[in-house]
């Protein structure tokens, strides 16, 4: 290869590689907030809802529109090889476009069908049609559900918002915390595993027994089983968690924080009765919307037999020939001083207003507003409903989260108590004052208590979740702005 080929080459080559080598890779490392934040800007269902709350502001301006002038153009071209005939009735002493008393053997009362003198077979025209409407209160009406219909669009998004925000939540804690367990699982395994080679080096000088050597052997296998069980549950976990953030299921994923951060005491019970309303919820706030629309579409059947005034312009040009090639030739010997040409297309305006008036309609109207008007006692019976509803998730809610804290209480001091049995257990072992069985059976002990402290600490988690949402703190809107792009 020449050197000024290879020198080519190399300088679209090098580009291209040091690019590929410097492109940085997906982010891998959540936090819960950076994991809110994504399942907000990715997942299908929030989408989806955005969608819909652009549709529905597309919507807005569609109504909008109806109160713009509606311009139309229209060209037509039309040749008839035969023209209709004109047909008079012959009366004599009355005067006539047409004399016909000239015709052979005509009487009167006789109808006449004579040729079309006042067309030619081709014709064309072209124009513009002008329609403005002036006043309508079903257009007003409109209006407003349109805007109302907006609203109840982005609340709808809100409301899958917090859906998406409780359940990464929790698949997010549920993550953290087997990962703390595997820890915990690593811990006991290497306890247990020095524990083996001190009763081994014990047994092989004669100070121990081997059957002490194989139950020591029997609980760390017991401790690696259950680790490796526990490792394809936590992968379970993460294709929870991939899968409520719409993460790509073939990428890893890691998830950052620290238990110490979280917030779970009885002190929340003050800070969220503080200022509560129902009119909080996203469920209150839905049928509040509901109920708006359905009053409009009251309002909307009342209009629907009011007058309504429009106004119209119709302007253009038209022309006639005897043939389809004439209209558009414009060559006249008529002077075109004349009114009458050169030109053969000539312009013709009307323009007007029309009123329409409902007056008769078979009492459709009558019976739509009262079926409305039953639709909107329905949803007005709904908010005592909906009240009630909260009430009880509140009062549920709270009465979990207390237990899940009482029982998470208990289960940490129970895992610091048979914390200290194991390690006195074991010393006493170790310094030949205590038996093997004590120590095997701390050991099941610390890690029983473990494992229900992190169930219980994971269920103390939902409950605040779901807790949260009963006092309608969950905000998806402090994520918005960090919502990265997929």
């Amino acid at each position: 290869m020449k050197p000024f080929y290879r020198i080519l080459v190399l300088s679209l080559v090098v580009p291209l590689w040091v690019n590929a080598q410097t492109q940085p890779d997906e982010k891998s490392s959540f936090t819960l907030d950076e994991s809110i934040s994504y399942a907000l800007a990715n997942t299908v269902s929030v989408k989806n809802a955005r969608i819909d709350a652009q549709m529905s502001e597309a919507k807005v301006k569609e109504t909008f529109g109806i109160g713009l002038p509606q311009v139309s153009g229209s060209v037509a071209l039309q040749h008839n090889p035969k023209l209709p005939r004109f047909y008079s009735k012959y009366t004599e002493g009355q005067p006539s476009i047409i004399d016909l008393s000239t015709i052979p053997g005509i009487s009167n009362g006789d109808v006449v069908a004579f040729q079309n003198v006042f067309q030619l077979p081709s014709n064309g025209t072209a124009g513009l049609t002008i329609n403005q409407l002036l006043f309508s209160s079903t257009y007003l009406v409109g209006l407003k559900a349109a805007g109302t219909y907006k609203d109840l669009a982005y609340k709808t998004e809100e409301q899958t918002q917090i859906q998406v925000l409780e359940n990464v939540t929790k698949a997010y804690y549920a993550v953290l915390i087997n990962n703390e367990r595997i820890s915990l699982f690593d811990n006991n395994i290497a306890r247990v595993d020095t524990l083996l080679r001190n009763t081994t080096a014990l047994n092989q000088n004669g100070f121990a027994e081997a059957i002490d050597v194989d139950r020591i052997q029997v609980t760390l296998n017991n401790l690696k089983t259950e680790r490796l069980k526990f490792l394809n549950s936590q992968n379970l976990s993460l294709g929870l968690l991939k899968f409520q953030m719409n993460y790509p299921m073939e990428k890893d994923l890691t998830v950052v924080g620290n238990l110490t951060d979280l917030t779970v005491n009885e002190n929340l019970f003050n800070e969220y009765e503080e200022g509560w309303d129902y009119k909080n919820r996203i469920e209150y706030k839905l049928l509040d919307t509901q109920r708006k629309l359905q009053e409009l579409d009251i309002k909307n059947k009342y209009s629907n037999s009011m007058p309504s005034l429009s106004g119209y312009l119709n302007l253009g040009y038209g022309t006639q020939s005897p043939t389809i090639g004439g209209l558009f030739k414009t060559e006249s010997n008529i002077p075109s001083t004349s009114e009458f040409g050169p030109d053969k297309w000539y312009p013709y305006t009307a323009f007007g207003i029309t009123l329409n008036v409902p007056l008769f309609t078979g009492l459709q109207h009558t019976y739509q507003i009262q079926q409305s008007k039953l639709s909107l006692l329905k949803i007005q019976n709904n908010y005592n409903s909906l009240k009630q509803t909260i009430d009880l998730s509140i009062e549920q809610n709270t009465t979990v989260y207390k237990n899940s804290l009482e029982t998470l209480k208990s289960q940490r001091e129970n895992m610091a108590l048979a914390d200290k049995v194991a390690r006195v257990t074991k010393i006493k072992y170790e310094q030949g004052v205590g038996s093997n069985i004590e120590v095997t059976d701390a050991e099941n002990s610390l890690k029983e208590a473990q494992i229900n402290y992190y169930n219980a600490l994971y269920d103390a988690i939902v409950a605040k979740v779901d807790l949260d949402k009963a006092y309608a703190k969950l905000d998806p809107t402090k994520y918005a702005a960090q919502q990265p792009a997929k």
